[in-house]
């Protein structure tokens, strides 16, 4: 039963950038694809990136250009590099497969862009 841990969160002025961490406590190389989540105060959570286990890649529009999935399956963790970050990318993220499975959800990791 894999478990996800989200970490590599912090406060950040805009423009800066943060490496978010998912570690796995099981394989993920049997999961197709993985995904990193956001869910900002009074909205729903949203897909934020996506990769395959071929290492295929999509983004919301919002990140395009901006941020980058990468996975290790033989670390185990999936990782989101996110750059020239806005006030509009603070959030809680959160990492789960694609399409997520519903009682993996972890504890995410909170990422503040502000001045």
């Amino acid at each position: 039963q894999v478990q996800f841990v989200e970490s590599g969160g912090g406060l950040v002025q805009p423009g800066g950038s943060l490496r978010l961490s998912c570690a796995a406590s099981g394989s993920i190389f049997s999961i197709s694809a993985m995904g990193w989540y956001r869910q900002a105060p009074g909205k729903q959570r949203e897909l934020v990136a996506r990769i395959t286990g071929g290492g295929s890649t999509n983004y919301a529009d919002s990140v395009k250009g901006r941020f980058t999935i990468s996975r290790d399956n033989v670390q185990n963790t999936v990782y989101l590099q996110m750059n020239s970050l806005k006030p509009d990318d603070t959030a809680v993220y959160y990492c789960n497969a694609n399409p997520p499975i519903p009682r993996k959800w972890g504890q995410g990791t909170q990422v503040t862009v502000s001045s």
